[in-house]
């Protein structure tokens, strides 16, 4: 089980060895899970929406690549490379790519395990 100490150790590894999760067209992930928190690299094809959600985890996101219109609770905004968000738990987010090739790296707090059972 991913949250017991004993099977969980210091890692190093390299985006380039983890399996890569196809969500639908145009959207990978990769995920590095901890005990406590996990690491996904995703990437996306330009024009791609995800809708505006909330969940109780909360997330901090860092722009590698790409322009994004994110929606943060009431308001948008465009980042890019080099940009980091803060979603607090609970707060209403959701984002499309704009023109250009996409990848974001997310970190949730604590572990999403429905990102897990898929």
């Amino acid at each position: 089980m991913i949250g017991e100490a004993s099977k969980i150790s210091a890692l190093v590894t390299d985006w380039t060895k983890v399996p890569v999760e196809k969500l639908e067209e145009g959207i990978e992930r990769q995920l590095v899970v901890g005990e406590n928190i996990m690491i996904c690299r995703l990437r996306f094809a330009p024009f791609i929406v995800t809708p505006a959600h909330s969940h109780p985890h909360e997330q901090m996101t860092l722009v590698v690549q790409g322009k994004v219109n994110f929606i943060l609770g009431d308001r948008t905004c465009v980042v890019s490379a080099g940009d980091v968000l803060h979603f607090p738990p609970n707060h209403w987010h959701g984002a499309t790519m704009l023109d250009e090739e996409v990848i974001l790296i997310d970190i949730f707090s604590p572990i999403r395990e429905d990102f897990l059972t898929k």
